[in-house]
């Protein structure tokens, strides 16, 4: 099943039109790095989905060096987009390769903890769309925080939650401690997504997992 699902993988791979140069320069420095940015298949189901909710504000969790942020920006351009990152080195890199994207005027980011700007990052809403994409320990806090701040038509999507396909395993076969102990905060947090009493979620196993959240009852 594995080697099917890679040739799966491999091929969809293979049917994603090329990105333009400074997107692949940006995909190359960061594998290259070690950046954790969303992986090509993945990203494509996540700007399809915005291209179909078509939000005008974008709320991002994770900025990392920007890459998300501007794929999201390119793809739905009415949209103005939020994004929090608290490494400063990836948020310089960040705001460098925004400006040349000439997209500083659309895309701005805080620099910080997101657990801790939740008073500023409210001001700014609401928002049409929620991605998280950071600390994984931390997804359902990111939620909870979050969360509120979404207009009536509110999305949430959240990458990795899949983690490499850790969460189906056994957890006491997980040798390394910390990764056991973030594998079952993920698992804990699709638990608690997929039973949410106001949300209705799907889970998509594309990329590294994608859980896909809107508000129920509530979409006009």
């Amino acid at each position: 099943m594995f080697v099917l699902d890679q040739k799966l993988h491999t091929y969809m791979e293979s049917l994603i039109p090329a990105r333009p140069l400074p997107i692949q320069e940006m995909e190359s420095y960061a594998r290259e790095h070690g950046v954790p940015i969303m992986e090509a298949a993945g990203m494509e189901v996540l700007l399809q989905f915005l291209r179909i909710h078509s939000p005008h504000r974008i709320l991002e969790i994770g900025t990392a060096i920007g890459y998300s942020a501007i794929r999201m920006a390119t793809a739905v351009p009415k949209a103005s987009i939020i994004s929090i990152e608290r490494d400063q080195e990836r948020y310089n890199q960040a705001l460098v390769r925004i400006e040349q994207m000439g997209l500083s005027s659309r895309i701005h980011v805080h620099y910080g903890d997101a657990l801790d700007l939740s008073d500023p990052i409210q001001s700014e809403g609401p928002f049409d769309a929620l991605f998280i994409d950071a600390a994984k320990g931390q997804y359902q806090r990111f939620f909870e925080l979050y969360a509120p701040m979404l207009s009536h038509k509110g999305i949430i999507i959240t990458d990795n939650i899949l983690f490499k396909g850790l969460v189906a395993e056994e957890q006491d076969q997980i040798e390394n401690k910390r990764k056991r102990s973030l594998v079952k905060k993920i698992a804990g947090y699709n638990g608690w997504l997929m039973s949410h009493p106001d949300y209705d979620t799907c889970i998509i196993p594309v990329g590294d997992g994608i859980a896909v959240s809107i508000k129920r009852g509530e979409q006009k």
